[in-house]
């Protein structure tokens, strides 16, 4: 006969080892990165509208309110998802070739943003709904994009300036305008649907426009 009280032990043991063991708590910023990455995800295959932080956080098997912690609305999870992609267009714009003449590198980044964009709009079309979100919302994001897009076009009239070709008053000022003119084919929103062909041709003529316009100021 088995004796009772060992067989009752070796049952209270196998209950203790059965029990599942606590998750690791992880640094915070790795969190943060994993609910990015799936939110980014279920963005790009489902759109923003149909996923809530309730699907964020059943994806990664937490509670929404985890999610919440990190990210206080799915308007903060956009900002933040565009914010490094903003971060990876950065470091794509800093490995360009600057040997090339400027008008070459201006040419180079406009035809470079517009190929990028009509690229993700065809693989991702649920993106589209993120970029108008965006742009009603004001985020920082978009405020840090033309900053990025800014500092690179500065770099390249300052470049033709000491070559002697290039004449600007107003260093700052003139590449905020170039990439204000740019807008109609490096935006998303606004070359959504658009033939690329159509719009490579146009980002040629808007940049032979501004290249003679740096190469030939107006008189005073």
């Amino acid at each position: 006969m088995v004796n009772s009280s060992a067989s009752m032990k070796t049952g209270s043991n196998t209950a203790k080892t059965a029990l599942p063991r606590k998750r690791l708590r992880r640094p915070a910023e790795e969190t943060r990165s994993e609910i990015l990455a799936t939110a980014e995800k279920l963005f790009s295959m489902r759109g923003f509208s149909t996923v809530t932080i309730a699907d964020i956080a059943a994806a990664m098997s937490m509670s929404p309110a985890n999610v919440f912690k990190h990210f206080h609305s799915k308007v903060a999870l956009v900002d933040a998802i565009v914010l490094r992609q903003i971060t990876s267009l950065q470091n794509d714009l800093d490995a360009m070739d600057t040997t090339l003449p400027p008008y070459e590198r201006l040419h180079q980044m406009a035809l470079s943003l517009m190929r990028k964009h009509v690229l993700t709009l065809e693989e991702t079309p649920y993106v589209f709904e993120m970029l108008v979100l965006m742009a009603k919302q004001e985020l920082d994001c978009g405020e840090q994009y033309l900053q990025v897009l800014n500092a690179h076009v500065s770099k390249i009239i300052a470049a033709g300036i000491k070559l002697g070709i290039y004449q600007t008053d107003d260093l700052d000022g003139t590449a905020d305008t170039i990439n204000h003119a740019l807008v109609s084919v490096i935006h998303p929103v606004l070359i959504a649907g658009e033939n690329p062909d159509i719009l490579a041709t146009r980002c040629t003529k808007l940049v032979n426009m501004m290249d003679a316009a740096l190469r030939n100021t107006l008189a005073k």
